[in-house]
């Protein structure tokens, strides 16, 4: 649905539900692109640039009702490296305006059409894996262990810890303050949900994750008074960190611009490239992801998709943000908490926007104890034991692949996971057409060889085999009528089979055989 085609229904959403996810989706945001912008050593403002735009700007273009768009996890070592490199944070930007323009291309060549090729048993697995990642992030900045940045998601970690590692160090060292905080405000989530979905007036209008912030804000103010040893607010890492113009200064003051004497660097060109290949990767899978979590279950439009997160990615670099994505923890947070349409996602953008750059000292009260009790909730609905017995009931093919992406992004990353889960359902795929391609049937002396389908060239093994297994004096049968295509290899190995048949006593009858032409050639070779 097109933003112009029915403004009356998202004027309902919004009215109706609209508003309330996208103030969740602005909580889960704000940490998260502070957090990115620190592990990539990029200024932190930058991170919240690229989530404005993304809110505001790329959910308007996107093909997704329900995806919601930011700085990405997911590049945080590419960005990283590419900075350091080039030596200049205005000259990466260049490479991320380079990057939207060629994600642009990508759509307008429909190289959106990539995404279908996923299996959904890998999609499931990247979801449960990200709910887990999500918790056992989370654990540590729950506890008051925030070491590690918000939004970092790679099992190995810039302090050269790793995600067992940080949590075993989190639960030996806890702050108490920390743990009260989470705790209640997990309790609170809990309950809150459920009272809404009973239909209660209150607790179904006011935001859930608002009332956990709430209540970590004023456990925090209270402590600070009553029992400071308890009070978070000691240490910046505990706290919501948002950058702060100098008296004096405006917000241009803040905001950083490309430097195009860099477009001339091969350097620039390369972070270009692996950022728009990345980032078009991320956001495909993701897109995927949100598809199959989406209550409406709506299709988006990948190439749609790709030109909004080029579009999107041109004007965060002409201002000074990250590259974008769409990424699947905002997007979980967004369908989990309600939204209907991509009103949610502007809204969460018009919040980061306006709190950003109007209510900065008042967002720095919010302690990530608090937001990561949101992130907990919303990592156990991602990663709830029920999908594993769902996807255990749809059969070993399916379980597998999906246990193995699991294993990998929580072990290694995302793109990793994705890539090895999707080679281990295509060996399923193959061993199943492998075993599924011929029946053969043997009665006395007569063998029915029948094709139930297409034939490949990685037939020819089990064909070879089989044809091997003939007997002097056996009367063979090819019924090809359910085949209407023979692999060159095949056709030739059954042809010879023929040639050779009189030197071993077989006869051979063929029904139904023929292998089809490429288009561009004339004729239909009949055995």
């Amino acid at each position: 649905m097109k933003l112009s085609e029915n403004w009356s229904y998202y004027r309902r959403s919004l009215i109706e539900s609209d508003w309330k996810s996208g103030l969740s989706v602005f909580l889960v945001a704000l940490p998260l692109c502070l957090g990115i912008a620190l592990a990539s050593g990029a200024p932190l403002f930058s991170g919240l640039v690229a989530g404005i735009v993304a809110g505001v700007l790329v959910s308007l273009l996107s093909g997704s009702e329900i995806s919601v768009s930011g700085p990405a996890a997911g590049l945080t070592v590419i960005v990283a490296a590419a900075i350091t490199k080039l030596e200049s944070f205005e000259g990466f930007l260049v490479a991320v305006i380079l990057a939207g323009a060629l994600q642009v291309l990508l759509g307008a060549l429909k190289a959106g059409r990539l995404s279908a090729y996923f299996p959904e048993s890998v999609i499931r697995g990247m979801l449960v894996a990200i709910g887990i990642v999500i918790i056992l992030k989370q654990i540590p900045h729950a506890l008051g262990d925030d070491q590690d940045a918000e939004g970092e998601f790679e099992f190995l970690q810039n302090d050269h810890e790793n995600t067992i590692t940080e949590l075993i160090k989190s639960v030996v060292s806890f702050h108490e303050g920390a743990l009260i905080i989470s705790v209640l405000a997990i309790v609170l989530l809990v309950f809150w949900d459920k009272l809404a979905k009973k239909g209660i007036g209150f607790f179904k209008a006011f935001p859930s994750s608002l009332a956990a912030v709430l209540l970590g804000v004023g456990l925090n103010e209270w402590f600070k008074a009553a029992f400071p040893s308890l009070f978070l607010g000691n240490l910046p890492t505990h706290m919501v960190n948002v950058p702060i113009a100098k008296e004096g200064e405006g917000l241009l003051s803040i905001l950083i611009f490309p430097d195009f004497s860099f477009i001339t660097n091969p350097q620039v060109w390369v972070t270009a490239g692996t950022i728009a290949i990345v980032a078009s990767l991320e956001t495909l899978l993701n897109l995927e992801a949100s598809d199959a979590i989406d209550p409406y279950k709506r299709i988006s439009s990948p190439n749609k998709e790709l030109v909004a997160q080029g579009v999107g990615n041109l004007v965060s670099g002409m201002i000074g943000g990250l590259p974008i994505t769409s990424v699947v923890v905002r997007t979980s947070a967004n369908v989990y908490s309600g939204a209907r349409s991509r009103m949610s996602a502007f809204v969460h953008g018009l919040l980061l926007c306006v709190a950003v750059f109007a209510l900065p000292g008042l967002l720095n009260r919010i302690p990530l104890s608090s937001l990561a009790a949101v992130l907990i909730i919303v990592g156990w609905k991602l990663a709830n034991p029920s999908h594993f017995i769902k996807q255990w009931k749809e059969g070993v093919d399916q379980f597998i692949p999906f246990l193995v992406t699991i294993l990998l992004v929580v072990f290694t990353d995302l793109l990793m996971g994705i890539f090895i889960g999707t080679f281990v359902g295509l060996a399923f795929v193959l061993y199943t057409n492998f075993h599924s391609v011929l029946t053969v049937v043997r009665d006395e002396n007569r063998v029915l060889i029948k094709f139930n389908k297409d034939v490949s060239f990685l037939n020819k093994p089990k064909i070879k085999q089989v044809l091997s297994e003939i007997e002097a004096g056996d009367m063979v049968i090819f019924d090809g009528s359910r085949a209407q295509f023979i692999d060159y290899d095949v056709f030739q190995l059954m042809k010879e089979f023929k040639e050779n048949a009189p030197e071993r006593e077989v006869s051979v009858e063929f029904k139904h055989v023929s292998r089809r032409k490429l288009e561009d050639r004339k004729s239909t070779e009949v055995l």
